[in-house]
């Protein structure tokens, strides 16, 4: 039987979910005329840059939608896991645990704030870190020191634990909370990819000190770039955004600075995009949700596994994500709907292969590397 053969009852399942097109995207933006005026309105009032009201207007809007008392808006998600690592107390010279199997950004951030990243092995139900596997290598190869955790082969301090999670699906956040705990370790969510998704009326990147989002492109929402940083503590919230606009101490007039900073802050312009496709999110979610439910009647019978939102969490479906049987049937899939005009992904390269990670310390990451051989995301567009 030929790939084609194989496949072709899925990439015309595919085609029929999204209007018709030469090409079917894997995640296509929603704009409409809100969006442009919103952007347009920004113009006209001259305020385009890192003040103003929509900056404010889109943090009051995004923290009260996850739940947390607080939210700074900056320009990246990349950015946003930065600032929340520095805020962590991340120093050079630190490990911050994570995991293989996610984007490279979250490994990048760590090592942008001083830090070396350890990865550990993720959990097949949910694609993100595995508290089994967090616990296995703190009580296997660290120790702690006057409430300090260790890492006992090199002596480094470990500072922090950052788990994703992945394509929207919550990872077990409130076990690893809890190991977190136990070490003495700050946890900070990466929950870029999880703006909707909740452990039961929980939303992602609430249950640790902070959590970061991304408002990139691909994402349920977005306004081109853009991130966030949430938190439950006002004195975090106000470094944040301190030391996200360079440091500069407030005054009319004068330039005085009181810290090295940076200028990650979200532009204006965006955040008034931002805050119009707040008011799509709804609509989002419900589509993606009515989508996953249509891919699952489309594989109902076959082979292939859908992955399907943890019991108790509601995913928001960002990516939906199938599980070939290996790494042949993987490639020729992706051969088989790219060659149809169907733009289906497999996940990244697990990060511990990329040549500037492939030395730092790892666990086993049996599940990353099975999941990575057999992982295909989906097209997933929320357009109407």
């Amino acid at each position: 039987m030929t790939p084609d053969a194989r496949f072709r009852h899925v990439i015309a399942g595919i085609r029929d979910l999204f209007p018709a097109g030469e090409q079917v995207h894997l995640h296509v933006p929603w704009f409409d005329r809100a969006d442009e005026e919103a952007v347009a309105a920004c113009v006209r009032s001259s305020f385009v840059s890192s003040v103003g009201a929509e900056i404010a207007g889109f943090e009051q809007e995004l923290a009260a939608f996850v739940g947390a008392p607080h939210a700074v808006a900056v320009v990246n998600g990349t950015a946003a896991l930065h600032i929340a690592l520095l805020l962590a107390g991340t120093a050079p010279g630190d490990l911050v645990i994570t995991q293989a199997f996610t984007f490279i950004a979250t490994a990048n951030a760590i090592v942008h704030a001083g830090a070396r990243p350890v990865f550990v092995d993720i959990d097949p139900g949910t694609l993100g870190m595995s508290p089994e596997a967090l616990r296995t290598f703190l009580d296997g190869a660290c120790t702690m020191r006057a409430g300090v955790c260790m890492h006992r082969a090199t002596g480094a301090r470990v500072r922090a634990c950052v788990p994703m999670h992945t394509f929207g699906m919550c990872a077990r956040v409130e076990e690893i909370a809890a190991i977190c705990a136990d070490h003495g370790l700050v946890l900070v969510e990466d929950a870029a990819e999880a703006l909707g998704s909740r452990v039961g009326q929980r939303h992602a990147g609430t249950f640790g000190a902070m959590g970061t989002f991304s408002f990139n492109g691909n994402k349920i929402i977005t306004c081109g770039g853009g991130g966030a940083v949430v938190c439950h503590d006002a004195e975090l919230a106000r470094h944040a955004k301190h030391i996200t606009t360079q440091a500069k101490r407030p005054h009319p007039w004068e330039f005085a600075h009181d810290a090295v900073g940076f200028n990650h802050r979200m532009p204006a312009l965006n955040a008034a995009l931002a805050r119009s496709q707040m008011a799509k999110l709804p609509h989002n979610l419900a589509r993606k949700r009515d989508l996953h439910h249509r891919y699952r009647e489309l594989f109902q019978g076959s082979p292939w596994q859908l992955v399907a939102e943890p019991p108790g969490t509601t995913a928001n479906h960002w990516l939906n994500t199938l599980l070939l049987r290996d790494r042949a049937e993987r490639d020729a899939f992706l051969a088989a709907t790219h060659a149809a005009g169907v733009l289906t992904r497999p996940a990244w390269e697990p990060l511990h292969t990329q040549p500037m990670y492939a030395g730092d310390i790892r666990g086993g990451l049996a599940v990353t590397m099975d999941m990575h051989q057999r992982a295909v995301s989906l097209p997933s567009s929320a357009t109407p």
